[in-house]
């Protein structure tokens, strides 16, 4: 039972990749990012039960990092900065709404290709854990690179960062709960910034396309 739950939570999550890159509504994709976050922090927790009655407090504490940041902090603050701007969609980006499902489903395939061959340091708690892991990396490199607004490409930056967190998974035993809740801070630190520059780049030049900065020449 324990073991088709995590399986779910691992199907949903790398279909909420797609989800993203089928999205134009950068509201729609934060949410959905925000509801993969939710997902995916329930996996400490589960794996916990899986091997033992009751998880130890290094799950719990992980889990509620991870919601706190990903799922309620670094959502409301990338809507907030979306709505002090005008523009709420991805019109053009580089490859296709299409093309770019296409391509994620590409990868997943790939990824679960790949995972066979993996060499891993301990036994994963499912088989789907790895191939997930790494469809959820490059599907967010994907977005990182095809997408031409600032939010879509901090988004894309999150969603490799979720990749890793369930990569993490792994050695979530071995790893200090230290070790865990600093990569969240240093995660937080980076869309915060991140989140300042967006504001300050759609009110000097009144969008949030990355790719025009390239014309900026000194004056």
């Amino acid at each position: 039972m324990l073991q088709s739950a995590i399986d779910s939570i691992l199907v949903l999550a790398v279909l909420l990749n797609l989800a993203m890159l089928a999205t134009s509504r950068m509201a729609a994709c934060i949410r959905t990012f925000a509801l993969q976050s939710l997902l995916l922090a329930l996996l400490p927790i589960a794996v916990g039960l899986r091997h033992e009655t009751i998880p130890g407090a290094h799950a719990f504490v992980i889990t509620a990092g991870a919601v706190g940041l990903k799922v309620f902090l670094i959502p409301w603050i990338l809507l907030r900065v979306l709505r002090t701007g005008e523009i709420h969609r991805e019109i053009e980006p580089f490859i296709g709404f299409t093309a770019s499902v296409m391509l994620g489903a590409v990868i997943i395939v790939a990824s679960f290709a790949f995972a066979k061959r993996m060499p891993l340091p301990t036994e994963a708690p499912t088989d789907l854990l790895v191939p997930v892991s790494i469809a959820t990396l490059f599907n967010g490199l994907l977005m990182l690179v095809s997408r031409l607004k600032a939010i879509t490409q901090v988004l894309g930056y999150l969603v490799v960062e979720n990749g890793i967190f369930v990569f993490g998974l792994l050695l979530l035993e071995q790893t200090p709960v230290l070790v865990e809740l600093g990569i969240l801070l240093d995660l937080f630190v980076g869309v915060f910034i991140m989140g300042i520059i967006v504001y300050h780049i759609r009110r000097e030049f009144d969008h949030m396309d990355t790719h025009l900065l390239d014309a900026l020449r000194e004056s």
